[in-house]
């Protein structure tokens, strides 16, 4: 899923936007700061995001908090049941940040499909394709 969505965001027709990956817990508020949009992807195990993402919006929301606001973001989930939870929360963290959904939630069961992978490819180029200059 995750090389899908990069692969997405990365399509040659895609001009003037950098792709920088970061796993969750290597991301830094500067890293956020930087970005001009986000792409978050986890597990939802449990019925929750991953504690790394988890930890990464503890770690981070305050320092970006007030320097984000409007920048879109899409996400992509991966979980066998109870995938509601992680994306509530998911939106309602980002929607604490001010980022705006700017593209449908991607959530996978069980082993990804090839359209799973398509749709997944979408979500990357969606969001990146708003960051053209």
């Amino acid at each position: 899923m995750f090389e899908a969505v990069v692969s997405g965001a990365t399509d040659p027709e895609i001009e003037g936007v950098e792709v920088i990956r970061r796993a969750a817990l290597s991301v830094t508020a500067t890293d956020m700061l930087a970005a001009d949009g986000y792409i978050l992807g986890t597990p939802a195990n449990l019925g929750y995001m991953s504690g790394a993402l988890k930890h990464a919006f503890d770690t981070c929301y305050y320092q970006i908090l007030d320097s984000t606001k409007g920048r879109p973001f899409g996400c992509y989930l991966h979980g066998n049941q109870g995938t509601e939870g992680a994306e509530k929360a998911i939106e309602s963290i980002a929607t604490g940040l001010g980022w705006v959904k700017s593209a449908e939630t991607v959530v996978v069961s069980e082993k990804p499909t090839k359209d799973d992978r398509e749709a997944c490819w979408e979500l990357g180029g969606t969001i990146a394709a708003q960051l053209m200059e």
